[in-house]
């Protein structure tokens, strides 16, 4: 089986429920919690995400949505006061792989182009109906006047999951869940995530 090196900043909290459950979970409460008043926006967001993704990874009963991920340790997110950095190895196949500046597309209900050929010709579709741009076709003034644009718009959020380029930068990872067999290290805040992670090399050799 192959394996992948992942790292994700969670709340404190998460290692109650680890304790008690053996796996750390996402839940709608803790999204609308970190989300705070953008919650409503950002959850309905994460809706079209699981949508997608759980067509490639089944998504276990009781999940209600996927943990983020960075793929190498200088993407990842160091822990603040309150929160930790779970540094994981887990199985590639249940890893959800995908883009992050394609997903910048699906929050801001944009089109994703294939191709730049694929991008010029959607341009032009738009300019021959008279629109500036794709803002506000699914949302905003011109929402419900243009279902099959919608459609299209929509359909082309699937290809947040072609990887054009393998950088830690744009890939991101998410995962369904946490299982505790997959947590190698624990970095608590101030603590020196390169030192305590030297033997263990994430995809890019760091």
């Amino acid at each position: 089986m192959e394996y992948i090196r992942l790292y994700t900043r969670q709340h404190e909290n998460s290692l109650y429920e680890l304790e008690r459950t053996g796996s750390i979970r996402n839940k709608s409460i803790y999204v609308r919690l970190h989300m705070g008043p953008d919650a409503d926006y950002f959850a309905e967001r994460y809706r079209s995400f699981v949508e997608m993704a759980e067509e490639r990874i089944p998504r276990p009963e009781g999940v209600e949505y996927p943990i983020w991920c960075a793929i190498s340790k200088d993407t990842a997110r160091l822990p603040i006061k309150g929160e930790v950095l779970y540094c994981l190895r887990v199985p590639k196949d249940q890893v959800i792989f995908f883009d992050g500046q394609k997903w910048d597309y699906v929050l801001n209900y944009l089109y994703i182009p294939s191709d730049e050929a694929d991008q010029s010709a959607f341009k032009k579709e738009l300019q021959a109906r008279g629109l500036p741009s794709a803002y506000n076709i699914i949302k905003g003034k011109y929402a419900g006047f243009y279902p099959d644009l919608e459609e299209k718009i929509r359909a082309s959020w699937t290809r947040i999951f072609d990887i054009d380029e393998p950088s830690r930068f744009k890939v991101q990872a998410n995962l369904w869940e946490i299982q505790e067999e997959w947590i190698e290290t624990i970095i608590y805040p101030g603590e020196d995530l390169a030192q305590k992670t030297q033997e263990k090399l994430d995809a890019f050799g760091q």
